[in-house]
């Protein structure tokens, strides 16, 4: 068959047509079929994960992570049925990743930083915690940065990678806190009166524990005072209410002991003060010059 000058062979065209029609109808039963086994699996290794007790945050992302990788895979594989040569396609991506893994290395420091704070679990929300030089209660962990919350209602926003790398303190990881107060008493004062006065009203108190038994020791022989440190047991819930009302009662208490609290001294010694006063003593002493 003749067209427009050309020589036209309709039964290799016809086959050809065929043969692309079938590799098209069979590339997009490999996309559906394969994005429908997708989904299963992302279905199941979700509830597997949930199972393990693994944080919703990670789970959620490594779902999303495992559908996005799959159906990538799934793509590439309907085109080759097509034939595209996908081996330029995986450079393309391999290369897009690269440059956008460098530009991103500093998030994604901070993602890899999330997975291992939500999956360790060093604090949960709700905890106070002290990271670097911040303290404040968990109240959101995200696979990029933590959320604090200071007790006069800062947000304080912090890298997840600067947590993996400092010290975190959890003060409520356990449901017990000791409660330490020291308190300096005057040199002249009775050590035995005062601690018997601070255990007297550690023991009274509603919120202390009597199992350890409260405590107080002679901690320091400072420059102005003899340092006693209480040491008493509370839940972490009653620890700074008991500790506030120990430091008012012990203060009314000491005052009505008599024993004092003393101030910060200091004694000065000047080098030649006595040379200088009988200087101006025997000055004193000289008769007046007259007229």
């Amino acid at each position: 068959m003749e067209f427009l000058g050309f020589t036209i062979d309709v039964a290799t065209l016809t086959s050809t047509a065929i043969e692309l029609v079938i590799k098209v109808a069979l590339a997009i039963l490999i996309f559906i079929i394969g994005r429908w086994l997708a989904k299963k699996a992302v279905a199941f290794s979700n509830r597997l994960m949930m199972r393990s007790h693994l944080d919703e945050t990670v789970a959620g992302f490594l779902s999303r992570l495992l559908y996005g990788v799959l159906l990538v895979v799934i793509t590439l594989a309907a085109l080759s049925k097509v034939g595209v040569q996908t081996t330029s396609v995986v450079a393309i991506l391999g290369g897009a990743a690269v440059a956008i893994g460098l530009s991103l290395k500093d998030q994604l420091s901070n993602f890899a930083a999330g997975i291992m704070i939500v999956t360790f679990r060093p604090f949960v929300r709700g905890d106070y915690v002290q990271i670097s030089s911040y303290t404040g209660t968990v109240t959101e962990i995200s696979l990029v940065n933590t959320h604090l919350t200071t007790i006069n209602n800062h947000d304080i926003i912090i890298p997840n990678s600067d947590i993996t790398t400092s010290a975190v303190v959890n003060y409520t990881a356990l449901p017990n806190r000791r409660v330490d107060i020291t308190v300096g008493i005057g040199y002249d004062a009775d050590i035995k009166t005062a601690k018997e006065v601070m255990l007297s009203l550690a023991r009274n108190n509603a919120l202390a524990f009597t199992d350890p038994e409260p405590i107080v020791r002679v901690t320091n022989l400072g420059d102005n005072s003899v340092d006693l440190t209480l040491n008493v047991w509370t839940t972490n819930a009653d620890w700074w209410s008991m500790q506030c009302e120990l430091l008012e009662q012990f203060k009314h208490a000491l005052d009505d002991e008599k024993i004092e609290i003393p101030f910060p001294q200091r004694s000065v010694h000047v080098k030649g003060l006595d040379h200088m006063i009988n200087q101006m003593g025997q000055a004193q002493k000289l008769p007046l010059a007259k007229d």
